[in-house]
């Protein structure tokens, strides 16, 4: 009778159609509905200047339909292995490194007590990611000067060792980006962690005290499983942006200096140097759309497998 009763409600329902309640919910949906399909979905048939040979006077759909040619480009051009590791191989980096030094940052800020000290913290290390690159090449660029840096002058009047010209040395300079992008970033995925571990049973953590657990243990048992599950699906979501490197960490703090392109140059700036010297539009929208399909691909089977191996996935 039960169940009968309610099938009929449920068909009453749809013949009265939405209440007053739910035409307001529809009603706060719109405008971020109509932005994403604004600024997402309707731009997407831009898509189509990948395949021609894009000419300013000619519009979208009256340039050369050329195909794959502009893909082809990019495929075999002498840059392409370069581009490919120096994006895949330090985003790589950026996201290994990142991702322990911002589980490292939670749990030092879960063990504060002080919830004064907390907030000092949190905000002192959160300023960094609200600065421009722009902001942070000139202050690396006074911390690295060849001649007048504060770093030269340390090692040649303190350590009294050979300074290095650092912005004509290539090799160190996969380190000095991984430190500015963690530097920048680690507070911002701390602060995820660190509300994860706020959700912990503190009455888990006092019971493995009591049976004679260490901090060690704790850590292991208790503090790490709690994040392995948020640890996945960050990772996953950062893999999707594996293929795409931040424009302002690339350009800004090497200075787009040709020098240091072995190590620096990657296909963000490729493509800015595309469109700025021969103005290649159809090229430049080539080299973005296999970006987000190569993310996409990723996203996807990076999902399958963590779904099949820990039974944590984004979907």
């Amino acid at each position: 009778m039960k169940l009968a009763k309610d099938a009929k409600d449920l068909r009453m329902h749809k013949r009265r159609g939405p209440t007053k309640r739910e035409w307001s919910l529809y009603a706060m949906c719109a405008v971020p509905v109509l932005l994403v399909l604004v600024f997402n979905y309707l731009p997407m048939y831009g898509l189509i200047i990948a395949f021609k040979n894009y000419k300013y006077s000619l519009g979208i759909f009256g340039s050369e339909w050329v195909g794959f040619r502009n893909f082809e480009f990019f495929v075999t051009s002498s840059d392409f292995i370069r581009l490919v590791r120096n994006t895949v191989g330090l985003n790589a980096i950026f996201i290994v490194f990142g991702i322990v030094c911002a589980v490292i940052l939670s749990i030092m800020l879960y063990e504060l007590k002080s919830r004064l000290a907390t907030k000092i913290f949190q905000t002192t290390l959160l300023t960094p990611h609200f600065l421009s690159w722009v902001i942070v090449s000139y202050m690396l660029y006074g911390f690295l000067h060849p001649q007048y840096g504060i770093l030269n002058g340390f090692m040649e009047n303190t350590l009294h060792i050979q300074p290095l010209d650092w912005y004509a040395t290539p090799s160190v300079w996969p380190f000095i980006l991984t430190i500015a992008s963690i530097w920048k970033h680690v507070a911002m995925d701390s602060i995820l962690y660190y509300a994860a571990l706020m959700g912990i049973d503190s009455s888990l953590i006092e019971a493995a005290r009591i049976d004679g657990a260490g901090k060690f243990k704790i850590y292991r048992y208790i503090i790490l499983p709690e994040l392995v599950s948020l640890i996945t699906i960050l990772t996953i979501m950062k893999i999707g942006n594996i293929f795409r490197a931040d424009f302002g960490l690339f350009y800004q703090l090497p200075r787009d200096i040709g020098i240091l392109y072995p190590t620096t140059d990657v296909i963000d700036t490729y493509i800015f140097r595309t469109m700025r010297v021969i103005g290649d539009m159809g090229m430049s929208s080539a080299v973005g759309f296999l970006q987000s399909l190569v993310g996409f691909v990723l996203v996807v089977a990076t999902n399958y497998v963590s779904k099949k191996v820990s039974d944590t996935s984004l979907f």
